[in-house]
């Protein structure tokens, strides 16, 4: 069994709020927008990171970071991009990538926005974890974690702070 922090458009940020609330994973996906090379690196020396850059993220981020992983934790497929949509609203290119792969789990980023559904047409989990930074139109800050335990997701969990 492994405990996931999940967490989205930190923007720079990775304050105490977070590392209290991400103190007992076993590692973190960050699905985009983390801000630059150096907050990525303060993330993985907290925590293992799995990462994908964003749309803000430079050049550097892009030379270390993927803009899609596709990945095992435990018996759980996982897709991660930091632009990817939701069900019923992927981006087409994402969409293709969930059709090949036939992942479990989808994690996105970007919207800044915290959602969490099951999409019944790909047979995935979906988890946007919303954004846990301080930048944006957002005014509660989100991330998610949960454990993966061979097949199964469960006990997933929502912080939230105020901006």
């Amino acid at each position: 069994m492994k405990r996931i922090g999940i967490i989205s458009d930190t923007h720079g940020v990775f304050d105490a709020p977070l590392e209290e609330f991400l103190a007992d994973v076993d590692e973190i996906w960050h699905a985009g927008d983390i801000g630059s090379i150096e907050l990525s690196d303060r993330i993985a020396a907290f925590k293992p990171l799995r990462a994908v850059y964003g749309n803000i993220d430079d050049g550097a981020m892009h030379r270390v970071w993927p803009s899609v992983d596709c990945f095992r934790c435990e018996d759980v497929l996982v897709l991660m991009t930091h632009i990817g949509g939701y069900p019923g609203r992927y981006e087409p290119r994402f969409l293709s990538l969930i059709d090949k792969f036939h992942p479990n789990l989808v994690v996105t980023g970007h919207s800044h926005i915290l959602k969490v559904m099951y999409d019944r047409k790909h047979g995935a989990l979906h988890i946007n974890p919303g954004a846990a930074g301080k930048y944006g139109f957002h005014k509660v800050r989100t991330a998610v974690r949960l454990e993966v335990d061979g097949h199964d997701m469960r006990n997933l969990e929502v912080g939230e702070w105020i901006k």
